[in-house]
């Protein structure tokens, strides 16, 4: 090979990787606008729901049904993301996330307003720098997941033994396990969404991709939120 053929070469093979990487860029932007989008709506919705009692008061004997139809939300886009169009994930993700705001209004009247504010501002610090570390390292964090999956089943089933048991200890137990299991899976999952990127996907396939990469990391933080809250907020 020449040394014309060889630069034409080399030229071809640096633009691929510009064109891959201004892709990625681009997947990962959609990805955390559209989980900024979501906890900025779930957040104004209880903000909207606590600070009107009427509201509230209508609200209230419905609760149980909005604590449930967001797990059911995520189930259904978990399962079907595939299969539906990508209109209709957006609107998923959207009513999963105002729904959300309507349960999570009642963290404004278990904790103090000035608590949530600075519990907040920590969680987004901590999950900037972890999704940050798992969009950086070269380090292949795949093991973490059998491991964080092992650590998440954990979580839930000491969290339903102490609805009944009610202990303060368990309780400190399941929020240190909590704040350690979801800031290892903001890293996990930040590394598994920008290597699901596929270049050349459709401006459909990318949209649901995205959406259930915000999915993933909606769900992270706001676990890594609750966690950190229930151990630094102060209770009203």
């Amino acid at each position: 090979m020449n040394d014309r053929s060889k630069n034409k070469t080399i030229l071809g093979v640096e633009r691929r990787a510009l064109a891959y990487s201004e892709g990625l860029r681009t997947y990962m932007l959609s990805v955390y606008n559209y989980m900024a989008l979501g906890l900025g709506l779930t957040g104004g919705v209880a903000l909207l729901v606590v600070s009107s009692p009427a509201l509230l008061q209508a609200i209230m004997p419905m609760m149980l049904f909005f604590v449930i139809a967001p797990v059911a939300l995520v189930f259904f886009l978990s399962f079907r993301i595939n299969a539906i169009q990508y209109s209709t994930a957006q609107t998923v993700f959207w009513l999963y996330a105002a729904l959300n705001g309507v349960a999570f209004s009642l963290i404004f009247m278990t904790y103090t307003y000035e608590s949530i504010a600075r519990v907040f501002f920590i969680t987004a610090g901590m999950f900037a720098a972890m999704s940050l570390y798992g969009y950086t390292t070269r380090k292949d964090l795949t093991a973490w997941g059998s491991f964080l999956f092992m650590g998440l089943i954990g979580l839930i089933i000491a969290s339903v033994v102490n609805i009944f048991w009610a202990s303060s200890m368990l309780q400190f137990l399941v929020s240190v396990g909590g704040v350690i299991i979801f800031t290892g899976l903001t890293a996990y999952d930040t590394q598994s969404i920008k290597e699901g990127y596929t270049e050349g996907s459709s401006k459909e396939v990318a949209g649901k991709r995205a959406i259930f990469g915000a999915l993933r990391l909606y769900l992270d933080f706001i676990n890594l939120f609750f966690s950190l809250l229930r151990l630094m907020g102060d209770r009203r």
